[in-house]
């Protein structure tokens, strides 16, 4: 089988990068085609090089994000499509970033994108069940046409590995892009009802809200946050080897109770204790006080009792350690990925 594999984001991004490794460890003949960098304007010659390449491919796979180069195709050619759609506009920019408000305009041109994208797949890939019953019900898409395939990441660049600590304090690790939906600024008011004890917060990235929570660090007067700069993937894992404890998301908005994303699954993945806001696409993966704390999201309070309780249960942080290594081996590697996107590739070539 010949799989053209286009995305909207450059190939080093994680999803990209993760998703094409993961169907050629199946076997299958893949053409990536992806932009430079992640802006727009690379987008009409994207869309050009990936209908030439169409024509020797058995299936096309539009990636993230491809609800602007998906209806090409699907005009242009008549090859099937797999929709690995990973999130939403609508989700995006109404529910999250708050570029429009629901009933407007935009907010409707972004749900007519999203729901036009649906319609118009022979299969969607989505993270979740709780996921693809939302899609359905909320772009009158059969549900039959969606396939859960968890998330995972690259277990040759994130594994376990030796603890290096720069200092004795009880060391706090998050990273990410600063999505509303992450709350970045939950993890920083909590910082400040952690900042007379021996413990220190590393947050690496940038993004949306970073410009708001570096000034929300000052306003707290905060001396036990670090902030690092973004790091290439393959640096990543250095910086979460160090800690003691990961967090996951916790953000106050409605998308936040649709996702599980990447830094949980990378956190388990290196065999680190997770904290995160507690949702329903995260249980289904995992468990409370059994593979992560899953506590109340946007709590601050709730997110330092937690980090204290497993500063002071070092056999509940080796618990919730191991047993969600376990998650990930099960569930989360490239090959149980590869192998999620290969069944459904199969089924569409009937």
């Amino acid at each position: 089988m010949k799989i053209l594999y286009i995305a909207g984001r450059e190939e080093s991004y994680s999803r990209t990068r993760i998703v094409q490794q993961a169907l050629r460890m199946q076997g299958l003949e893949v053409k990536g085609i992806f932009p430079p960098d992640r802006s727009f304007k690379h987008y009409p010659r994207l869309i050009l090089q990936g209908l030439r390449s169409a024509r020797d491919c058995d299936v096309i796979i539009v990636g993230f994000y491809g609800q602007v180069i998906l209806p090409f195709f699907k005009i242009l050619t008549r090859k099937p499509i797999l929709f690995d759609m990973y999130i939403a506009t609508y989700d995006t920019m109404v529910n999250d970033r708050n570029r429009a408000r629901p009933g407007s305009i935009m907010a409707r041109i972004y749900h007519w994108l999203d729901r036009l994208c649906c319609t118009w797949s022979k299969a969607i890939v989505l993270e979740t069940q709780d996921h693809i019953e939302d899609f359905a019900r909320k772009f009158k898409t059969p549900i039959d046409k969606f396939h859960r395939v968890f998330l995972a990441v690259d277990e040759r660049l994130i594994y376990p590995r030796p603890q290096r600590k720069n200092s004795d304090r009880f060391l706090v690790h998050f990273h990410g892009e600063y999505a509303p939906f992450h709350g970045v600024d939950t993890i920083l008011r909590a910082a400040q009802l952690l900042r007379d004890e021996s413990i220190e917060f590393q947050v690496v990235g940038r993004g949306i809200t970073y410009n708001d929570c570096r000034e929300l660090a000052r306003a707290l007067d905060l001396h036990n946050v670090q902030f690092i700069d973004p790091v290439p993937y393959e640096q990543l894992a250095d910086l979460i080897a160090r800690a003691d404890v990961c967090l996951g998301i916790f953000g106050g908005n409605a998308r936040m109770l649709r996702l599980t994303t990447n830094k949980v699954i990378e956190s388990i993945a290196m065999h680190k204790p997770l904290i995160t806001g507690k949702n329903q696409p995260v249980q289904e993966l995992l468990r409370d006080r059994h593979s992560a704390l899953l506590i109340e999201r946007a709590n601050p309070e709730a997110l330092a009792k937690a980090i204290r309780e497993l500063q002071d249960d070092a056999s509940l942080r080796d618990k919730i350690a191991e047993e969600g290594y376990r998650v990930f081996l099960q569930h989360c590697t490239l090959e149980q990925l590869g192998k999620g996107f290969n069944k459904i590739l199969q089924e569409m070539a009937k």
